[in-house]
């Protein structure tokens, strides 16, 4: 390896990665642990032996990342993404299915989850295809295109069913408004999704009246400081709410599958009947409520490594996969979790910087596309697991456990680290 590779890596980054891949498999041990069982951290009947592997040969990739030219990442992107939309649609003939989805290639005792590596190569396309664009995204036409290009591979997961991937692959939406796209745009995102809950909780005459009653107070506001009535934008906003709220039965009750309407329904208490809410809660609300639990038990200090009862008794389900955050908030307690949360969030401003850094648009792009994608994973993993935001399968970046997440999350990572250990020799499009 070049040694002004080594020295213009970003350093900072690769310590906060070490740093979560290592607590991660603390926590997957912690997790597992049995004195009984014990032999070697490279059991490989465990699964933090497993992990370990999938440790090695991440690092192994991390290696094999570097050595590559920078440039082969934005030249091979649209290779990568027609593949990874290959596999996606090759899931359907070949896939094997897992808790009701169809999501994973199984070769003897070896599974794959593509679509943590479309996320990839999504974000490698979709990041050269605006870097080619000589203009800010306002273009209706370039909107359409970029919008496709991430529409592609999040049907294709949609159908597997795997809403958890196809959230994330959505985040990268958050790029385009870097990008020059109008800032109306997300606004009219955030509005859509708040009159879907509000009318999910209270009903559509509800929802509609509290529209237009903020409609209402939205042109009184205009007209005193206009002296106009911006009758443009009135229209627009009525119909996207009234859209939004006389669809969302549909959207609810036909496109949305069982388990997730019973997910929702628990977390907007939707349901009045005590002992029909205390069902759900034993049936699709356990794994939140013995998280919670788990996570509210370990105090600010925690209870010690390898003390945690619930994680010994195995009370939360898929722990050492989307629930591993659990065990950090039993046996490291508060100091623990927001140990882990300071080095997430100095990881992804970091990596902004990066982005702001950059000379290639393309670099600057894909390191905004890093972000987003670990935001939303970090987001939505630690809001379900403390019972902000419906349960969603989601892994933990470069902690829970699963060599498909690991070794996408570190390709993802180390890719953009490459392109900015090589930005010197880069000049802006």
């Amino acid at each position: 390896m070049k040694q002004s590779l080594i020295k213009n890596l970003d350093w900072l980054s690769v310590f906060c990665y070490i740093l979560l891949v290592s607590i991660g498999w603390i926590a997957i041990f912690s997790t597992t642990y049995n004195e009984a069982e014990v032999t070697s951290i490279f059991d490989l009947d465990q699964f933090y032996g497993k992990q370990t592997l999938f440790i090695g040969l991440g690092l192994l990739l991390i290696v094999f990342i570097l050595a590559i030219d920078s440039k082969f990442y934005e030249n091979f992107s649209f290779v990568f993404y027609l593949i990874s939309l290959a596999l996606l649609a090759g899931l359907f003939v070949l896939g094997k299915k897992t808790n009701g989805a169809l999501s994973w290639y199984a070769i003897g005792s070896i599974t794959v989850q593509p679509s943590e590596f479309a996320k990839v190569a999504t974000a490698l396309f979709f990041s050269k295809f605006l870097s080619d664009i000589h203009t800010n995204i306002q273009n209706f036409k370039d909107l359409f295109k970029a919008i496709l290009i991430l529409a592609l591979p999040a049907i294709l997961i949609l159908l597997q069913p795997d809403v958890g991937s196809l959230l994330v692959f959505f985040s990268l939406t958050f790029v385009l408004f870097r990008e020059g796209m109008h800032v109306a745009l997300l606004f009219y995102m955030v509005l859509v999704a708040i009159v879907f809950i509000i009318t999910l909780k209270f009903g559509v005459l509800f929802a509609v009246i509290i529209c237009l009653l903020m409609i209402g107070f939205y042109g009184f506001w205009y007209k005193r400081r206009t002296n106009r009535i911006p009758f443009q934008n009135i229209f627009i906003l009525l119909s996207v709410c009234l859209l939004t709220s006389f669809s969302t039965s549909i959207v609810f009750d036909s496109v949305l599958k069982q388990h997730h309407r019973n997910r929702l329904s628990l977390w907007l208490r939707m349901e009045q009947d005590p002992q029909k809410i205390s069902e759900m809660r034993r049936d699709f609300g356990y794994n939140t409520y013995m998280s919670e639990s788990a996570i509210t038990s370990g105090g600010i200090f925690g209870k010690g490594f390898l003390e945690g009862t619930r994680t010994k008794g195995s009370f939360v389900p898929e722990q050492h996969t989307d629930y591993i955050f659990t065990t950090l908030g039993e046996e490291w307690g508060l100091v623990g979790t927001l140990t882990v949360i300071v080095i997430f969030t100095f990881l992804l401003l970091r990596l902004i910087i990066l982005a702001e850094r950059q000379r290639s648009k393309f670099s600057r792009i894909y390191g905004y596309c890093v972000a987003s994608i670990l935001f939303m994973h970090y987001c939505i993993n630690i809001g379900m697991v403390i019972g902000l935001i419906p349960t969603i399968g989601i892994p933990l970046p470069f902690f829970s456990y699963g060599g498909s997440g690991l070794w996408a999350f570190t390709i993802l990572l180390f890719i953009f680290l490459r392109l900015d250990a090589n930005r010197v020799n880069d000049w802006i499009k």
